[in-house]
């Protein structure tokens, strides 16, 4: 059957719509815009604290649904928005000296595409146990953890104080709205977010008069308005992305290269591998259908997507959880809506004024919506740990991870001559790897430190642990 032909179906009330099913395309045309306002928020929320176009970033995420579907053969369906897996590793690049510039940041990130890549086509080969075996939970959502938690900083120094107050409002909103509201839109809570904190910034500019506050990017204060459509005026209706980022790069621009900014974002990848793994697993739970087989795919597809945005210089992509709730309420994985979803990105892509709306989001509602999205990635990690059962009496993963998450969140670094400096995530990340695996299956059962680190969080601790796997099974 050809890849862009769909059995078109008319379910009953609960019935699934399949991958290579589709409605008719009225519906699917709906299913498709429906898919694209899930995605929207993270996917211009993340660019623009990235320093990066938010109207690339949504047109190349249509571009590069399009790549992926056609990489896994229309067998998982995805749409690739914005990855919020680089933005800790960005934050350090952009601190480390006045060089390295938003090409420096691309550059790094098409490395890092090409990294993912190279490890989708080992896992397609190798099978997708190879993730398990060196990226087990325990280590995963370690790295996951360290790169949420290092963005700490990033909220409290740049865009918090650009409007405490509106940052606080706004953080109230998008958490009130992702648990209380119903369905469908506590999944767009960021995007309701983006809204309510827009609006409540114009409301206070006609209130109260301008604001005065550090911007981001600037060192001394100064009085402006919170919303300014000064650049939405002068932008087209219809036009490529162009222009210059605050940095005077160019919005649509080519990489440059620099090893520790390189090293920087690698940690990355491995969020992106648990990422997409994830949600393999996930589609395939939902439709019944075996997707073991296109691990690999899926995960390299990613890679060349994210490199290939890069290189024009927009941001890097993920598959969405967003879109996974889409789904799981709707019961519809027809690809074809993912399509129809990607050509109405790349449409809106291709509105500059519409991208200038977006780049003239408030940063105290960047603040507000930054501060809760940065505590969910980090919590993410603590979420791999749950749902895999990893156990902390056990010191395998107790130790072997401690440092790893130290080194990382609290900025540790080490110095190499006069020039490299290893430190923050990709410092954290290789302390987590290699302290891991240097103790696994070396778990100490009888008394002594193991035991010690034991008893801090097992005081009921009977002695049979298992420390082959991380997260073994329970003692008999």
């Amino acid at each position: 059957m050809s890849m862009f032909k769909w059995d078109v179906v008319d379910p009953a009330p609960g019935e699934s719509v399949l991958p290579r099913q589709r409605l008719p395309w009225g519906k699917t045309i709906g299913l498709g815009a429906q898919h694209v306002v899930a995605m929207f928020g993270a996917t211009f929320v993340f660019p623009l604290v990235m320093g990066l176009d938010a109207n690339l970033a949504i047109m190349f995420s249509g571009l590069c649904t399009i790549l992926f579907l056609l990489i896994v053969q229309n067998r998982v369906p995805s749409y690739l928005g914005t990855s919020a897996s680089f933005v800790a590793s960005v934050a350090a690049i952009r601190a480390l000296d006045e060089g390295n510039d938003s090409s420096y940041v691309t550059g790094a990130i098409l490395v890092g595409g090409l990294v993912l890549a190279a490890v989708g086509v080992l896992v397609h080969f190798a099978g997708a146990g190879l993730i398990h075996r060196i990226l087990p939970p325990a280590v995963t959502g370690a790295v996951v953890m360290l790169i949420g938690f290092n963005l700490a900083p990033v909220v409290a120094g740049v865009y918090w104080p650009q409007d405490q107050w509106i940052a606080l409002a706004t953080a109230a909103f998008m958490v009130f709205a992702a648990v209380a509201l119903p369905g469908f839109w506590s999944r767009v809570a960021v995007f309701l977010a983006l809204i309510f904190g827009y609006v409540l910034s114009y409301v206070a500019d006609l209130l109260f008069g301008p604001i005065t506050s550090v911007l981001g990017g600037a060192t001394e204060a100064t009085e402006h308005d919170r919303v300014s459509w000064a650049g939405v005026e002068a932008a087209s209706w219809i036009g490529f992305p162009s222009g210059t980022l605050a940095d005077g790069v160019s919005v649509v621009h080519g990489p440059s290269f620099s090893l520790t900014a390189i090293l920087l974002v690698l940690p990355g990848v491995i969020a992106l591998v648990a990422e997409n793994t994830g949600h393999v697993k996930a589609v395939a739970e939902m439709t019944g259908e075996d997707l073991d087989p296109y691990m690999g795919r899926a995960i390299g597809a990613d890679g060349i997507a994210t490199a290939f945005a890069s290189a024009f210089g927009g941001s890097p992509t993920t598959t969405y959880a967003e879109n996974i709730g889409v789904m799981g309420a709707t019961r519809v994985y027809s690809v074809a809506a993912y399509y129809v979803a990607a050509i109405v990105a790349i449409l809106l892509g291709l509105c500059p004024k519409f991208g200038a709306i977006v780049n003239a989001t408030p940063g105290g509602v960047l603040g507000g919506i930054t501060v809760v999205l940065y505590g969910m990635i980090g919590l993410v990690g603590a979420k791999i740990w749950v749902e895999n059962n990893i156990d902390f009496g056990n010191p395998v993963n107790m130790v072997g991870l401690a440092a790893g998450l130290i080194a990382g969140i609290g900025g540790v670094t080490l110095t190499f001559g006069d020039d490299f400096e290893l430190g923050g995530i990709a410092l954290g990340t290789i302390l987590v790897i290699v302290f891991f695996h240097m103790v696994k299956g070396r778990g100490d059962h009888g008394s002594g430190s193991g035991n010690v680190t034991r008893n801090l969080s097992h005081p009921d601790y009977d002695g049979g642990v298992d420390d082959v796997a991380s997260g073994g099974p329970a003692p008999r």
